[in-house]
């Protein structure tokens, strides 16, 4: 039995998008295997939160749960690899089968109530078979922010189904496309009257493929598909924000039989930063000076995220806690400019200070300042 989501991310049934997600980020970066190696508790609770997170994000599986609890994911339709779906194909914790919007939504929990009611197998209307898809997948990468800055590239090794090459995804041992099934017309079910129901079953001649394969290719047995090690280069775009889901059409696992192949998605998290901190496009900087600069104004020098060196000029009677605004040092936008960078001034306090020191101190806090000004 899967865990109750809600409970796994320490959420309310009535909680917002927003606050599912920072409960989602704030457990993935706790539980996450490269923050816990060889911790099994830890990749088991990592596994958890995103089973949890990924019916919960999805407006039609959280309903489906909702309304049906464990029951509307009976039967492989889960969110993510688990019991009678082959386990994780990596066996790190960072990547599983994701069903998608294709499997586990409303449509497909009334449709296979509407089936046994003979109201059409592939849709409310009644077109009749529908090809099978292939599974999508998801796996999860921590970046640096800087990596964030630049871009990169993320490889991932896996092993999944791909087509096979020697029937070309037919299963067939001639390569060709099987026929449409005799039995159910090309349906992939058959019809039987049940006293005032008629009830819709899979053909038992295809198993309710629509296809009828009398020679199977030796290679993959007739499925279209065999299991091999893949190599995948995902580019992660600059400026790439936290939480950023990429998709990569048509590279997730492929579909039994020619069937059109799954997506492959890509979660992004970036790790917090020792020296920025993100606010959208923008970066914010915290710099302590000492106080003479403050109060007579001087010129520092800054490295900004891109390992560049920048001259600022402080303003004479700067306060402690202003942000100073240095345009177009932030993070590519995705539309060809940057964020701006912030510099939030701090102030240096010495812990030991000389004679001379202590008595220019004194006398400056013995005198008054004019109208106009301290100096």
């Amino acid at each position: 039995m899967n865990k109750n989501p809600y409970e796994v991310l320490g959420v309310a049934r009535d909680a917002s998008d927003t606050d599912i997600k920072k409960a989602y980020h704030k457990l993935v970066m706790k539980y996450h295997p490269d923050k816990n190696p060889g911790d099994k508790a830890a990749e088991e609770k990592f596994k958890e939160v995103n089973n949890a997170f990924d019916i919960l994000k999805d407006p039609q599986k959280r309903a489906a749960y909702d309304r049906f609890g464990d029951a509307a994911f009976a039967g492989g339709n889960g969110a993510s690899a688990g019991a009678g779906m082959g386990g994780n194909p990596f066996g790190n914790g960072n990547f599983h089968f994701n069903m998608g919007g294709d499997m586990g939504g409303m449509e497909d929990i009334l449709r296979e109530a509407m089936r046994g009611f003979g109201f059409g197998g592939a849709g409310f209307g009644g077109e009749g078979h529908t090809q099978q898809r292939g599974r999508d997948l998801l796996d999860e990468v921590v970046i640096d922010l800087k990596d964030a800055f630049f871009g990169t590239t993320h490889t991932v090794k896996f092993t999944s189904a791909v087509k096979c090459e020697k029937c070309n995804g037919h299963g067939t041992a001639d390569g060709k496309p099987a026929p449409a099934c005799k039995t159910c017309g090309g349906t992939g079910y058959v019809h039987a009257r049940q006293g005032f129901f008629a009830v819709e079953t899979p053909c038992p001649d295809c198993q309710g493929l629509g296809k009828k394969i009398d020679k199977k290719c030796s290679a993959c047995d007739g499925s279209g598909t065999v299991n091999k090690q893949r190599t995948l280069d995902v580019k992660i775009p600059a400026g790439v924000m936290d939480g950023a889901r990429l998709r990569m059409a048509g590279m997730g696992e492929a579909a039994p039989n020619g069937g059109e192949s799954g997506d492959f998605y890509i979660d992004i998290h970036i790790r917090p930063d020792k020296r920025f901190q993100r606010i959208g496009n923008d970066l914010l900087m915290h710099n302590d000076l000492d106080f003479t600069t403050l109060a007579l104004g001087g010129e520092i020098e800054i490295e900004t995220i891109d390992d560049k060196k920048l001259s600022v000029k402080i303003p004479a009677g700067t306060q402690v806690g202003e942000k100073m605004r240095i345009r177009g040092h932030g993070m590519p936008n995705g539309r060809g400019g940057f964020g701006d960078l912030y510099l939030e001034i701090g102030i240096v306090i010495p812990k030991k200070l000389t004679e001379k020191q202590k008595k220019a101190l004194n006398e400056f806090a013995g005198t008054k300042p004019s109208k106009k000004s301290w100096f």
